[in-house]
């Protein structure tokens, strides 16, 4: 059989979600042909220019700006904007027959059955047979679309569920129809996994799948219990939010983001469609819900939904919130419980779950009633909607962005204690958790040899988790495999000669503890290994350098041991650089200051397309300092072979930093300079980032590694380079487009990139620069609005300008 490759997709449907979906396959280098109906009318822009229904531009006029303004939309659809050229747009009367041409159809039409079969039957006169086509519905059977359709098309049809926004979301449901082909829905699973950077999850053909079944009851069953407990909108975010590993938005503000009507529509469909679910009532709105949809209050597309955005009376923004007992708008009440005071010290949300179980306020009943309810509801679903409890909890993690599934929340409670706090609430588990607990499993979870096992309900054993075994999974191999632990810092054998090393400090900020733990792992790995993998598997790679312990210093007038403390910095990232064995970055999400600055020390960097990394210093009134200036500087003197303009090269970069630019994908990066090409690498599957990350190491060592030699030859061009970058400073001063002291910061940059005020262009070694680098970074430090900055950034997460 030939292998199926995806070259060329086509998708059927330009709203938001095709858009959406459109863009994802163009961020992965494929092919997309993007399809949507004729105007049936001009609009008056159109009839201003004497254009006809004839026209192309015309006849294209919905496509083009369905997708324009997906492109303009933030956060972004794409990863870089050029990838749009990969999209090519028409209509369904001019261009239907392309589709002969295409790997993959996707339909993405209005939610409509007899829409949708319309559709259908025209794309069935034009594809190509053996060529897949999916449907991205959110709760219409499957088994009704693809009724009266050649047997072809019935046996390469099923349902492909991407949920919104595509790129970022990263749960992909694939659902079979009644004639599917096994081959098809094999690969589909592992090409949502592979390519398209998706936890790729099968489910049955029940209404709203898996995830939105159990997300919506989540919701449903939080609304119905709010007025019972007599809950704020605040208090319920606040209990619902990063505390227990869910998204910042939470509930009330994430239904907001959505939409209410999105909401009500799903939970409806599964009211009028689940006759016999036992929560049947649940999914019937409350009155509050009722009269939100009467008024159109649905969230952030209408201006008001929980939270309302209005200017006060001291002409300040301000967020009301809505009082579900008097429907009308108040000021935002602040959330506190002492159930939550106690997991404060505990930083794995993991191990918060039995303290708030355990809650003896308003916050404990609240968790109690709720995981009662959801443990019940989710062990129910087993068999309905899908065969394994493993599928629930992927679901849920890469649907609604939970840290942790139903299942694993239970596990760390303990599955005893979480059925005694259900029959609590007069609730009773399904009865195979029983028969597990009968069987001597007493997880639904277990870990051997670095592999997640889960229990199989039919066998009655722990089973093998399918489709891990291109992944490594720090949490199943940080006891096993430890070679070294201090408290910034876990040292894992990956095996194969292979060294990773962990950060665990808060954010996975760069301290001392976190040095002194590199320093080692490159020993270590010098010693006994073959080379060494800096990676985490956190929520970011790492925030930068721990800047509490610079402020401290500073303000002690500690400089000695800020010099030394920086000189640290800087000779643990030349060692990354300068080191007998290869070392691999592998940043994902945020890698700021000291983690783009560790990153681009590395010989190789194998990033997540998700990574948002960049040198942010000038932020809190510094230069980069741990060699990012000098790197910049090095970089952009290597252009300069290239035969590229000097001065121009340079300025560019030295805006990079002066600007605090954050790459917004790691494909950005590679315009940015912080990512090289031809070197560096990305992964879409954050998943999957370790693993390269380690084979990469493997073939680098393989290939004969030799350890490189510093670098002596970075040309630098002194006062000329100095003296344009002094004018363009003080005329941006002059211009009140910066303050005194962005000047003073930008100067002290100028000094660094430009190598002094030598006085003429010269080569120097990359000691030099970074002597330079530091004495700069240090007389910054300094100044009192240096301080000021960093105490802000301290106390509020955000940047002071001053």
């Amino acid at each position: 059989m030939n292998k199926r490759r995806i070259n060329k997709v086509a998708v059927i449907g330009s709203g938001i979600m095709g858009s959406g979906i459109a863009c994802h396959f163009a961020n992965i280098g494929v092919e997309v042909l993007l399809l949507d109906i004729v105007p049936r009318e001009l609009n008056d822009a159109e009839k201003a220019k004497g254009l006809t229904l004839e026209d192309k531009v015309v006849r294209n006029r919905l496509v083009n700006d369905s997708l324009k303004n997906a492109l303009k939309s933030k956060p972004s659809p794409i990863y870089h904007q050029k990838f749009a050229s990969r999209i090519t747009t028409g209509n369904l009367d001019d261009d239907i027959a392309k589709v002969k041409d295409v790997d993959w159809i996707i339909e993405v039409v209005v939610e409509r059955l007899d829409i949708k079969k319309i559709v259908f039957e025209t794309l069935d006169k034009h594809r190509t047979p053996g060529t897949l086509i999916t449907s991205n519905t959110s709760g219409i059977p499957i088994k009704f679309m693809s009724e009266g359709r050649s047997e072809d098309f019935q046996k390469h049809f099923c349902g492909t569920h991407f949920f919104n926004p595509a790129r970022y979301l990263k749960l992909f449901e694939i659902i079979p129809g009644p004639k599917t082909s096994q081959d098809v829905l094999d690969f589909l699973n592992g090409y949502g996994e592979q390519f398209l950077g998706k936890t790729s999850v099968v489910a049955k053909d029940t209404p709203a799948f898996i995830g939105n079944r159990i997300g919506i009851f989540g919701i449903q069953s939080l609304f119905h219990q709010v007025k019972e407990l007599g809950l704020t909108i605040e208090e319920v975010d606040k209990l619902t939010g990063p505390v227990i590993g869910r998204p910042k938005s939470a509930t009330f503000r994430t239904v907001d983001v959505v939409g209410l009507d999105t909401l009500v529509h799903v939970a409806n469909g599964i009211y009028e469609n689940c006759p016999d679910d036992e929560a049947h009532e649940l999914f019937k709105l409350p009155d509050f819900i009722n009269t939100m949809m009467e008024n159109n209050w649905l969230g952030s597309k209408t201006g008001q939904g929980f939270y309302k955005k209005t200017v006060n009376e001291a002409g300040k923004k301000e967020i009301l919130s809505l009082d579900l007992n008097t429907l009308e708008y108040r000021s935002k009440k602040r959330a506190s419980f002492a159930t939550l005071e106690l997991t404060k010290s505990v930083d794995k949300v993991i191990d918060r779950f039995k303290i708030l179980a355990d809650g003896k306020d308003k916050a404990g009943e609240f968790y109690r009633k709720n995981f009662a309810a959801m443990f019940t509801y989710v062990s129910n679903r087993i068999p309905e909607i899908t065969d394994e409890l493993y599928k629930i909890d992927d679901a849920m993690k890469a649907g609604f962005g939970w840290e942790h599934g139903p299942f694993q929340i239970w596990d760390a409670i303990g599955v005893e204690k979480g059925i005694e706090i259900m029959k609590a609430e007069g609730l009773e588990p399904a009865a195979w958790v029983n028969e597990m607990l009968a069987s001597g499993s007493a997880s639904f979870y277990t870990v051997e040899n670095g592999a997640t096992f889960y229990y199989d309900i039919p066998s009655k054993q722990q089973t093998k988790k399918p489709g891990q075994d291109a992944f490594i999974i720090l949490d199943n191999i940080r006891k096993s495999n430890e070679v070294f632990k201090n408290s910034g810092v876990v040292i894992e054998d990956l095996g194969d000669g292979i060294l990773n090393c962990e950060f665990q400090s808060k954010m996975n900020t760069i301290g001392g503890d976190v040095l002194a733990g590199l320093n080692k792992a490159v020993d270590l790995a010098e010693k006994d290994f073959d080379g060494l993998v800096i990676g985490n598997q956190g929520a970011n790679f790492s925030v930068g350098a721990n800047i509490g312990m610079i402020f401290m210093m500073a303000v002690e007038q500690e400089y000695d041991e800020l010099n030394m403390a920086i000189k640290y910095f800087q000779d643990t990232m030349m060692r990354m650089r300068y080191s007998s064995i290869p070392t691999i970055a592998a940043p994902h999400g945020m890698a700021l200051g000291g983690g783009c600055e560790l990153s681009m020390h590395a010989d190789k960097v194998v990033a997540a397309a998700e990574t948002y990394i960049g040198l942010v210093e000038f932020g809190v009134g510094v230069i980069p300092g741990g060699g990012g200036s000098k790197e910049m500087t090095l970089r952009a003197s290597d252009l300069f072979r290239k035969g590229d303009v000097e001065l121009n090269v340079l300025q560019e970069y030295f805006l990079t930093i002066g600007m605090a630019k954050v790459a917004t994908s790691a494909y950005e990066a590679f315009d940015m300079g912080v990512l090289q090409k031809g070197k560096d690498v990305v992964v879409v599957n954050k998943d999957r980032q370790i693993a390269t990350a380690k084979a990469h190491a493997r073939l680098l060592a393989d290939q004969g590694y030799t350890k490189p030699q510093q670098r002596k030859d970075i040309k630098v061009l002194g006062k000329q380079a100095l003296g344009m970058f002094l004018v363009g400073t003080d005329s941006m001063q002059a211009g009140n487009y910066i303050s005194e002291h962005d000047r003073k910061i930008a100067n002290k940059l100028a000094y660094v990139m430009a190598g002094g005020d030598l006085s003429e262009a010269t080569l120097v070694s990359e000691q030099y620069l970074l002597d330079i680098e530091r004495e700069a970074f240090l007389s910054l430090c300094t100044e009192r609005k240096t301080l000021e900055r960093i105490q802000h950034m301290l106390k509020t997460g955000k940047p002071l300008r001053n």
